[in-house]
């Protein structure tokens, strides 16, 4: 199952999700702080980094005003590990018999990632109803999921890799796009270098790209 009831609110709750790596737990809270106090609550802290788990529990902790989600989960033990340090949803490139059995025993959300037709009926027979479409761009972008909407009109996405200030709005204005995923809102430079009043005003900007 999805959990649709906890999913939804967090993704239609902003039209941009961040989606960061960081190097520390320190690195984390700072930048969740920023981006909250930009109108990006929810953020995705990806698995390719060591400090992927201390820093989402750190931000858990830390953070209240954050929604804390954990990104690039592969396999169930991600899953399972993200879960115990606190996260809030989980989302995957991909879906596995084993991420969608992992999620069905959990009450935190899943939003893994699909892109092909048989791919997308297959979750719609798993009862999903969101999706991540990744990589965006690199799987026929805008145009494609322009394609996919009155065909599969059960299905929202939330598009992923690729996904700039430059085309983000246009995703946006997609009928089964309900977000977007992005890390624009959170360069490393920025991030190595404690920038987080610059941080705070590129997530402003990218919060009232739903407007």
């Amino acid at each position: 199952m999805q959990n649709i009831d906890r999913l939804l609110p967090i993704l239609t709750g902003q039209p941009v999700i961040p989606v960061v790596a960081v190097d520390t737990a320190d690195e984390g809270v700072n930048l969740a702080r920023a981006l909250a106090a930009g109108g990006l609550r929810a953020i995705e802290v990806t698995m390719r980094t060591p400090a992927a788990l201390d820093a989402i529990a750190a931000i858990v902790a830390d953070v209240p005003d954050a929604i804390c989600g954990a990104g690039t989960i592969l396999n169930p033990d991600h899953y399972k590990a993200a879960v115990k340090a606190g996260s809030k949803f989980i989302v995957s490139p991909g879906a596995t018999v084993e991420l969608l059995d992992t999620a069905r025993d959990s009450e935190i959300p899943f939003l893994p990632g699909s892109a092909t037709p048989s791919e997308l009926l297959a979750m719609m027979q798993e009862g999903y109803e969101i999706l991540k479409f990744f990589p965006a761009e690199q799987s026929g972008g805008l145009a494609y999921l322009k394609a996919l909407a009155p065909v599969l009109q059960g299905l929202k996405f939330c598009p992923t890799g690729g996904v700039s200030p430059d085309n983000a709005k246009d995703y946006l204005a997609l009928p089964n796009v309900i977000c977007v995923g992005g890390s624009w809102v959170a360069p490393k430079a920025l991030i190595k270098a404690g920038r987080w009043d610059e941080i705070t005003a590129l997530a402003a900007n990218a919060a009232g790209m739903g407007a």
